[in-house]
This record gives C-alpha cells, structure tokens and sequence, in this order.
C-alpha cells in the first residue's frame, strides 16, 4: 500500500534527487510560454550539472513523439538525434522491466491516477527520488518518498 500524505517544506532541498516528467522537456521547445521555457532549461541545466535530476525512458519515448509529430514547428529527426544523445540520454536512469510495470500497477490502484502518470511515478521511486518536477500531476501530493511540484505555479 502507497502512503498519500502532503510534503512538509522542509522535503524540498536543493541535494534531492528529482525526476523530470516530459512536460518540462516540451516547454523547452515553447516560444509562446518564455517563463515556463526558462524554467524548463534551468531545471534540465541543473539536473545534467549536479546529476541529480533524472528520467525514463518512458519520457525520451514521450518527448520524441511529441517533438516529431506535435510541435508547431516538428523537429527534423536528425535534430532530434541531437537533443536524445545530448540531453535526455545522459539523464535516462530508469529503465522498463516488469518490476516498473507492476509497481504503476500499484500506485494506479492506490492513487487514481492514469496508467502513465502511475508510471511516471513509478520510475521517480525506481531512481530514489524524492521530487517529482511535473505539471500534469497533483501538486503538493506525496505519494511514498515522491513529493510532486509543479514547478510553474509561481510563474
């Protein structure tokens, strides 16, 4: 069974490992939201300095899908060769296995969230991390060690 509970602020230090969910990559690429760009490079700039920020591969598959086909403006595949080897690859520690699958399972049951929000989480709680730097999901929520921030709302 997952614990729910509200993180206290004093979870939120700078020396905690933190897990990028795709949106953060996608505002990188977003002319028409500057603050949430500059957010979205500084957190990417500071995970690939410290190492301690890291992804999926469930969020190199989301963000190149969105990349290629979404954007206003689609990345050229050869472009989108760059950004993976230089940016997301260096980031991407947690890997699929059934272990993954089934511990979404879980955290789907207990928290209600969406099947790939559950494994957003999931792959958070593989890489030890205890922020959770996401839009999509309940801020301010905790979910095990996991404390879930939408790094815009101040913006």
């Amino acid at each position: 069974m997952l614990k729910l509970a509200r993180p206290s602020p004093a979870t939120n230090s700078m020396s905690d490992k933190f897990f990028l969910d795709t949106n953060i990559f996608v505002y990188c690429f977003d002319e028409t939201q500057p603050q949430k760009k500059v957010r979205s490079l500084a957190l990417i700039a500071d995970a690939l300095q410290t190492g301690d920020g890291i992804i999926s591969t469930q969020v190199m598959q989301e963000f190149l899908n969105v990349a290629t086909r979404k954007f206003s403006v689609p990345l050229k595949p050869e472009d989108a060769k760059i950004y993976l080897q230089k940016v997301m690859y260096p980031l991407c520690h947690v890997f699929q296995d059934l272990d993954l699958y089934q511990s979404a399972l879980d955290i789907l049951r207990d928290t209600g969230y969406s099947f790939y929000d559950s494994l957003i989480l999931s792959g958070a709680l593989r890489g030890e991390c205890t922020i959770l730097y996401s839009e999509d999901l309940q801020s301010g929520q905790r979910v095990n060690r996991v404390n879930i921030i939408n790094p815009y709302v101040s913006l």
